[in-house]
């Protein structure tokens, strides 16, 4: 059982996440954030830690965001929104994805530094073609994939790489895998 506790967006997110792990969760409502689900996960923050596994969608980064807001030593797993998506009608969310793309995401699990290094620039992304170039959403979402950072635009990815403690011979390994 992982002891953290798994939050996530909603019931149907959670027999996902019980169909790959034994896990408890704790359900956001989406992006109300009813102050009972607040106070649910501050305990659980508190007591066992929490682990943040929102949809790979705008919503679910808004919720991400908030919650870090809230939560700032949350600890992240990201699913890649190939991983996520229904191929039948293009839904999202954690519910569409399968017990082993959540299984890697919670292996890849990331916790953000106190003090977010700054080992990466924007020149490192330029340079590894992660912006400015035509493939750079697919070298970032691949990137995403291989590091545990999930997908985001240029600005994002560089703050989730220095947020989250990537190593020069991580980011470099991942490089050279593409």
């Amino acid at each position: 059982m992982i002891k953290e506790v798994i939050i996530v967006e909603g019931k149907m997110d959670v027999r996902a996440v019980r169909r790959a792990v034994a896990a408890d969760c704790i359900i956001t409502d989406g992006f109300r954030l009813r102050s009972s689900a607040i106070k649910n996960i501050r305990a659980a923050y508190e007591k066992r830690g929490i682990i943040i596994l929102t949809d790979p969608d705008t919503v679910g980064a808004r919720i991400r965001t908030r919650l870090t807001e809230m939560f700032p030593r949350a600890r992240h797993a990201f699913i890649p929104v190939e991983d996520a998506t229904n191929l039948g009608d293009g839904d999202i969310g954690i519910e569409q994805a399968s017990p082993a793309a959540i299984r890697a995401a919670l292996e890849k699990v990331r916790t953000p530094m106190d003090a977010p290094a700054e080992i990466f620039s924007m020149a490192d992304m330029m340079q590894a073609g992660l912006t400015g170039t035509e493939d750079a959403a697919a070298r970032r979402a691949h990137l995403g994939r291989r590091l545990g950072l999930g997908f985001a635009n240029a600005k994002t990815f560089l703050r989730r790489l220095n947020t989250y403690g990537i190593t020069r011979e991580e980011f470099t390994s991942a490089i050279e895998e593409l």
